[in-house]
């Protein structure tokens, strides 16, 4: 029986969204795509009109797949058990289907995938059950307690993963799981760049990755990952001593000199391999890019990732929908907190650009342009997109000059403040914290 339908068409008869906020109802509870859109609607629609439910008439014309019943004699609690137990049964088969089959089939410790398993299972419970207590006491949080300190001792609870700087890791402890980081910075300033090194950082360490590329194509982004991965790599050495990588522009025209076209195309060959983690790129003017909260949300939902790359957020379509709170720029806020609902129900580390406008430039006496790092107050978005980031980071570079220039514009745990300058030669994929002592630093010639 679909209960779902039954619950939501007794909503509307009843004029009770309510509900669903005193049942712990969300989207990803109901079993049908259909079920979430209604839910997500009716739940849109109390929001701009003062907690009333819409009619019948109207749900069925914005969601076609609707079947409503009139008067439901079912109660609340008899309908949002059902519907819980079925979700809690989806919940435990994408676990046993994915993580918990991917670790059974690896050499980890018998005894700590139960653990896992236990842990998870309780986690569903929890979030599945339809409980009258309003909050845990100290009784049946002890236990939960020393079972996830135990957990994080071992690095077995929440993730996180070291940054591409040592010193950004050493200011901020890294990117964590559930967490939302920001980047901005001027138009051409190197913020892909940015992104693409992050990338690369958090494939190293095993990390799977999902890419949403609203302005660049596929080629040239890869591009500059190969770039970026053979400098990390150290793979070429030019007349200077400067450990670089396969020139990016070469890659671009075509052009690649002989010896390092063979290096290039070795490279391209062990793409699949290169990496422990995996890439999953969706790319400008590509098939597979999707531009909707609701599509991330369904691929997040995979347990395939663990971090999400949103490039710039102003990409998905949701930040110029339909504004459900009838304010200046309540489209993108309401994208916002989504976004940061996503990564955070999710546990996955999410990353998204923005775009500020610094209106006058910098220049030293020599008139040459200074590295700027923006503030907060230059992004034109809504500040519900800064709010968000538990860091917010700035960016600028000077490409000619070979450097550039990362700063913590906002940070929850601290770190506003921090600068750090960096080597910047973005054809040859270097982007690094300048080498300890000015011998280091003189084979990059600055």
């Amino acid at each position: 029986m679909e209960y779902g339908n039954l619950l939501l068409s007794k909503v509307i008869d009843e004029n009770n969204v309510q509900a669903l906020t005193k049942f712990g109802i969300t989207a990803k509870d109901l079993p049908t795509e259909g079920d979430r859109q209604t839910l997500r609607f009716i739940s849109d629609y109390a929001e701009a009109n003062r907690g009333q439910a819409p009619s019948y008439a109207v749900v069925t014309a914005e969601c076609p797949t609707f079947e409503y019943t009139p008067q439901v004699g079912d109660s609340y609690d008899f309908l949002a058990k059902e519907i819980k137990a079925f979700s809690a049964k989806q919940a435990l088969l994408e676990y046993v289907q994915g993580r918990f089959t991917a670790e059974f089939n690896s050499e980890r410790d018998g005894n700590k995938i139960l653990d896992d398993l236990i842990s998870e299972a309780n986690r569903i419970k929890l979030s599945t059950n339809i409980r009258s207590e309003i909050g845990r006491t100290m009784d049946d949080i002890k236990t939960s307690l020393k079972a996830e300190y135990l957990k994080r001792e071992e690095g077995r609870s929440f993730k996180c993963w070291k940054t591409p700087f040592e010193s950004l890791t050493n200011e901020i402890g890294g990117w964590f799981s559930g967490d939302v980081y920001g980047v901005m910075a001027e138009s051409g300033r190197g913020k892909t760049y940015l992104n693409v090194k992050i990338v690369d950082s958090l494939l190293r360490q095993g990390a799977n990755v999902l890419v949403k590329s609203f302005e660049v194509k596929e080629y040239i982004w890869i591009s500059r990952l190969v770039s970026t991965a053979t400098a990390v790599d150290e793979l070429l050495v030019d007349e200077l001593g400067r450990k670089l990588g396969i020139p990016n522009k070469q890659i671009l025209s075509g052009k690649l000199d002989e010896v390092v076209r063979e290096q290039f195309l070795t490279v391209v060959e062990t793409l699949d391999t290169y990496y422990p983690g995996k890439l999953y790129f969706q790319g400008k003017s590509g098939g597979e890019l999707t531009r909707t909260l609701d599509d991330l949300e369904r691929e997040v939902m995979t347990g395939l990732v663990d971090a999400v790359v949103v490039d710039p957020f102003y990409g998905l379509s949701d930040v110029y929908g339909k504004n459900v709170n009838k304010t200046a720029g309540g489209s993108a806020e309401y994208a916002a907190t989504r976004f940061e609902q996503i990564i955070g129900d999710n546990d996955v580390v999410g990353f998204y650009t923005v775009q500020a406008t610094v209106e006058k430039k910098q220049t030293d006496e020599a008139d040459n342009r200074e590295l700027n790092l923006p503030t907060r107050d230059q992004v034109k978005t809504t500040k519900r997109l800064l709010d968000i980031s538990t860091n917010l980071l700035s960016f600028d570079s000077l490409e000619k000059e070979g450097m550039a220039m990362l700063g913590i514009e906002k940070g929850r745990n601290g770190g506003e403040d921090f600068r750090l300058e960096l080597i910047a030669l973005f054809d040859f994929g270097v982007l690094a914290e300048f080498p300890k002592g000015e011998a280091a630093a003189a084979q990059f010639n600055f």
